[in-house]
């Protein structure tokens, strides 16, 4: 793999262990700071929303200023973000600490784009690898954000605040990485080179089945992992009276389980296609949901956790490679923003509804609620499979 896809695994290693910290401490602190328990996954919610915001703008410099100077600008906002949220703990400021969950996201949404970086840096037949190989580094991150979510809270009188402290740490290291990336020369001309006659209109682009089901999958992947990963720490730890360390265990087993498949999915896409590993990772949600129907022990929560982590993988990274088979040269940026869009602006909806649906329905009524998502994306599926077919069909005659 050439030398940026390398630099792009190890920033993500740092800059995405912020996801995991949050999701682990957002909702147990949010419960002690927020006015009411409803509110108590606003902070998760915060940093989803602060990605589903800056998606376009985050975007729009990358093409005006090129992707380095916006990769090394995310990293020191997530880590001043950290000291926010450090200082937002210490004094029990329930608003600043949503505040800093929000700057979180904005970093967030500039690490999103580290995937399409690596996938320009390669032939486009190893774009499924470079991609993969960037996620891995979420899997180091799954590791380090909750064991310095945890270490952290322990270091310092009021509990939590040196996690924050720990996560501004991690993320100048990942701007320190990252000024070692390498712009792509032919970046900085393909997206001025293209004349205005040869872009599509967005209604031509959409047109496609592909490309819902390219956007779905990230939607459906995003939404209903934050939808049950977002409630689990809460209802685990508050509810069920489980351990934080019980609790560490299952969202960080939850999380290596997102980003360890990525060592096998650029095998996966050449060996199965794109198509039978998504209807895999639907499978996968499937399962999770009878899994934590089943019952309330901690086998129960961390054998549900892990398969939404796989299913995750396996429709994200599907989702990856069949979007850039949906854009013409000079189309990308736009079309990647509209679906970073989506895809996390479903995530913030989903991130928000969750404390409310497990304080008001509870615990078994939300897991339900995820089953018609799984039938949508299987509906997509068939309508792109009939289109295929149409076109072959039509092809031949």
């Amino acid at each position: 793999m050439p030398f940026n896809v390398w630099i792009l695994t190890l920033a993500q290693a740092f800059a995405m262990s912020a996801a995991p910290m949050m999701m682990l401490l957002g909702g147990i602190i949010g419960i002690e700071l927020a006015p009411e328990p409803g509110l108590a996954t606003l902070p998760i919610t915060a940093m989803v929303i602060g990605v589903a915001i800056s998606v376009l703008p985050v975007t729009q410099l990358m093409r005006r200023f090129g992707r380095k100077p916006i990769f090394i600008s995310g990293s020191v906002l997530a880590a001043i973000a950290g000291l926010i949220a450090a200082y937002a703990t210490y004094d029990s400021n329930f608003t600043l600490f949503c505040i800093s969950g929000v700057l979180l996201g904005t970093g967030g949404a500039v690490v999103q784009q580290y995937r399409f970086a690596a996938m320009e840096a390669v032939e486009p037949a190893l774009g499924a690898k470079a991609a993969s190989r960037v996620l891995l580094g979420g899997l180091v991150a799954a590791f380090l954000g909750p064991e310095l979510a945890v270490l952290g809270s322990e270091i310092i009188d009021v509990p939590y605040v040196g996690a924050f402290v720990f996560l501004t740490f991690i993320c100048t290291l990942a701007a320190i990485t990252l000024c070692f990336y390498r712009e792509p020369a032919k970046l900085s001309h393909a997206q001025t080179d293209i004349t205005h006659n040869d872009v599509r209109t967005f209604g031509a682009i959409l047109s496609q089945p592909k490309i819902w089901v390219a956007i779905a999958g990230g939607i459906i992947g995003f939404a209903m992992m934050s939808f049950v990963m977002t409630a689990t720490p809460l209802h685990m730890h508050h509810n069920e009276h489980y351990s934080l360390a019980d609790t560490k265990w299952v969202i960080q087993s939850h999380i290596i389980a997102m980003y360890l498949p990525s060592l096998f999915t650029g095998y996966f896409v050449a060996k199965w296609g794109v198509t039978k590993m998504m209807l895999v990772g639907l499978g996968a949600y499937l399962v999770t949901i009878v899994v934590a129907l089943m019952g309330s022990e901690l086998l129960n929560y961390w054998s549900a956790l892990v398969l939404l982590g796989l299913g995750w993988n396996l429709l994200f990274v599907g989702g990856t490679v069949l979007l850039p088979q949906c854009y013409r040269e000079g189309e990308g940026f736009k079309v990647q923003a509209l679906n970073d869009t989506l895809v996390f602006g479903s995530q913030a909806l989903a991130s928000l509804s969750a404390g409310w649906v497990i304080h008001q329905l509870g615990w078994q009524l939300l897991l339900n609620i995820c089953l018609p998502f799984i039938a949508l994306q299987l509906l997509l599926m068939a309508w792109w499979r009939y289109a295929k077919s149409n076109s072959n069909a039509l092809d031949v005659s």
